[in-house]
């Protein structure tokens, strides 16, 4: 079934004379926009007076880090020097490559550079930033098998999709990580933040690395790595493994940060510049 759904789909959503429109970008920006709406409700919920002029120059500052992340993170970390030699390939966007781990770094940058700029604390816009990014993941994750790309190894399961059309049919590991990366965190995540008064600074983004951490490091086992990069221990070991690991282990020091420190979600938003509380 799933197969027919895959032959069934095309990657190009519509076009308007020359110009077309992936669902690899609709997915992009429905991930943006319904990240800002969980930030929005569970900041309400916190009682956080965070109004909607902050949650719309937040989403514009994650999505120029989140993309420029991912690109450069694709180019330096799978590129193997290529794009040094190209610099130019690292602005053809549409040719593909893209890297959540750089997409990481580059969303948390843009944050903290918010967080200076607006003076509100750093850490409690991390925890609200990662209750709304697992649905945004769950959206790439659903354009990539759209796409055909970042599948699994070969399967005889019935889910099993031809992603090559020969005749060979892989994991549909793209789905699998929609699942657990997207909607299983999202769900753990958005269930904590139902709790009043809401959990110490840190526990969110802990939860977060931890979780997303483990999953990536166990799909990975059934997931094809990246061509030009291979496994780096025989018939194991990924990239994607390896940039994991970090997380889960910072995630863990977070978490041992927010219960000994247990410092209060802060209340940020439409204060003055200086009795806003920052980290």
């Amino acid at each position: 079934m799933l197969n027919d759904i895959y032959n069934a789909i095309d990657p190009v959503a519509f076009s308007i004379g020359p110009f077309s429109v992936r669902w690899y970008g609709i997915a992009y920006i429905l991930g943006f926009v319904c990240a800002a709406l969980i930030v929005y409700a569970v900041a309400r919920h916190w009682k956080i007076r965070y109004g909607g002029y902050y949650v719309l120059t937040l989403t514009i500052f994650c999505a120029v880090g989140v993309i420029i992340g991912a690109r450069l993170g694709y180019c330096l970390i799978y590129g193997q020097g290529y794009y040094l030699q190209h610099p130019l390939q690292i602005f053809a966007v549409s040719n593909g490559g893209m890297s959540f781990h750089g997409a990481m770094v580059g969303m948390l940058l843009a944050v903290f550079i918010y967080a200076v700029i607006y003076r509100m604390p750093f850490m409690t816009l991390s925890d609200l930033l990662v209750i709304g990014i697992p649905i945004g993941l769950f959206f790439g994750r659903c354009a990539n098998f759209i796409n055909g790309e970042l599948y699994g190894a070969p399967t005889d399961l019935p889910w099993g999709v031809d992603f090559t059309g020969t005749g060979i049919f892989y994991h549909p590991s793209q789905l699998y990580e929609g699942l657990l990366e997207g909607l299983v965190i999202f769900l753990v995540l958005f269930i904590l933040s139902r709790r009043l008064p809401p959990f110490p600074r840190g526990t969110f983004s802990g939860f977060f690395l931890i979780l997303y951490g483990c999953f990536r490091i166990l799909l990975e086992f059934v997931r094809l790595p990246d061509a030009q990069m291979g496994y780096f221990f025989g018939t194991w070991g990924t990239m994607g493994q390896l940039l994991s690991l970090p997380m889960v282990i910072i995630g863990i020091l977070l978490l041992i940060y927010a219960r000994h420190t247990h410092h209060p979600q802060a209340g940020i938003g439409k204060v003055p510049a200086e009795t806003a509380e920052s980290d």
